[in-house]
């Protein structure tokens, strides 16, 4: 009972005066609100950022041709066409960590089925594709290493494709007109909408990269060559080996290519996301700040207030310590239940803001914790100071007090 004391006490004076204990949490509240609020927001964005990212494929390096300086001129991504089959062929089979290569050749070209037309992505690519691109086959199959090597007349089509030319048709099995030449369709990929850039990526039809090379453009160049690294741990040691590889291979001093991982790509896509969620961290943590020093301001007067009560406490046998405690324990209580509302405010405003805008919001339990932590050490901070004061009043001048 000795133990629950205090607590009572602290209960029955925060009670006597509702409206200015209400009001006092309010700063801790509104504080605690914001927190939650913004880190829900922006972790909700960076997720769904990630989750952009991660749809390119799974541990992925790629290689762009390009990126020279000759003569006082530079170039960079696609400025040259400097990457080519044997490259490809290289990385695959002398680069240590590498499960899966696929040469790119890209080209927009206006396609024919049924009697429609429609302008769209042709990519020639490896039968490894799908597996680093982590792009599973809706229907039909993957063109193989077979087709590529006869310069196959097959392709693997995305859901806008088939959407635009095969409507309520089978495309499997049918024929495509790519720039005159008849391609049959082998394959159709699961639908996985825009990307990253804002690119719908199932508006693409997948040829082998040798008929696209040899049928479609006449070239002998890649535009780009797609690796996937055996883990994430493996990244940059197969980014490196790679670049070693072609600065080998290609005999210059300087590269004419440009190698760049997926992890890379996922900090340049979290890096904006990262520096809102800590200003607008920063922006809450102020009303935080300014809640603690409302607690101690209302805990000063409240010191004030109630001085020949606590004259009359000591007079009984009340200690410096125990008067220490129960004003200790007004504070924190006042700014653990302003964190309590504070964070149920926030996970609201978050749900309702993701309601009206269609924002992706996600809270994260370790940042409930936190908020928890911060209201209750500010309850501390800001309270200890009248609570010491009070603790330190002498009795006789206390009983006096009018």
């Amino acid at each position: 009972m000795k133990f629950l004391a205090p607590f009572k006490l602290a209960a029955r004076a925060l009670r006597r005066n509702k409206m200015r204990s209400l009001l006092t949490m309010l700063g801790v509240i509104i504080g605690v609100g914001s927190v939650i609020a913004s880190v829900s927001i922006t972790t909700g964005a960076t997720k769904q950022v990630e989750d952009k990212v991660a749809s390119l494929g799974q541990n992925v390096v790629t290689v762009f041709s390009g990126n020279f300086s000759s003569g006082g001129m530079r170039g960079g991504w696609g400025s040259a066409p400097t990457l080519t089959i044997k490259d490809a062929l290289a990385i695959k089979n002398e680069v240590a960590n590498v499960v899966a290569v696929s040469p790119e050749v890209r080209d927009r070209a206006q396609i024919l089925a049924n009697g429609l037309n429609w302008n769209t992505q042709v990519i020639g690519e490896s039968p490894d594709y799908p597996q680093i691109r982590d792009w599973d086959i809706a229907s039909g199959a993957m063109f193989t290493e077979g087709d590529v090597r006869a310069l196959a007349k097959v392709a693997v089509i995305g859901k806008t494709v088939v959407d635009q030319l095969f409507v309520n048709d089978d495309p499997i099995g049918q024929t495509l007109i790519v720039r005159n030449i008849p391609f049959k369709v082998v394959g159709v990929l699961e639908s996985k909408g825009f990307n990253l850039f804002g690119q719908d990526q199932d508006d693409v039809v997948i040829i082998p990269y040798t008929s696209h090379m040899r049928r479609i453009t006449s070239r002998n160049f890649v535009n780009s060559i797609m690796v996937q690294a055996a883990s994430k741990d493996t990244i940059n040691q197969v980014q490196a080996d790679i670049n070693t590889l072609l600065l080998d291979r290609h005999k210059s001093a300087e590269p004419d290519f440009t190698v760049r991982s997926q992890l890379e790509l996922m900090q340049m896509a979290t890096s904006t996301s990262r520096i809102m969620s800590v200003l607008l961290g920063a922006i809450a943590s102020v009303s935080l700040i300014v809640g603690g020093i409302g607690i101690m301001n209302i805990m000063l007067v409240s010191v004030t207030e109630r001085t020949r009560e606590i004259g009359i406490r000591m007079a009984v046998g009340a200690r410096a310590r125990d008067i220490l405690i129960q004003f200790l324990i007004e504070a924190v209580t006042l700014s653990a239940f302003g964190g309590i509302l504070g964070i149920a405010l926030g996970m609201g405003a978050a749900k309702i803001t993701s309601h009206f805008t269609g924002w992706p919001t996600l809270t994260p339990f370790a940042w409930i914790g936190i908020a928890c932590v911060s209201s209750a050490a500010i309850g501390i901070v800001s309270g200890f100071y009248p609570a010491w004061k009070a603790s330190r009043l002498d009795p006789i001048e206390a009983l006096r007090y009018e």
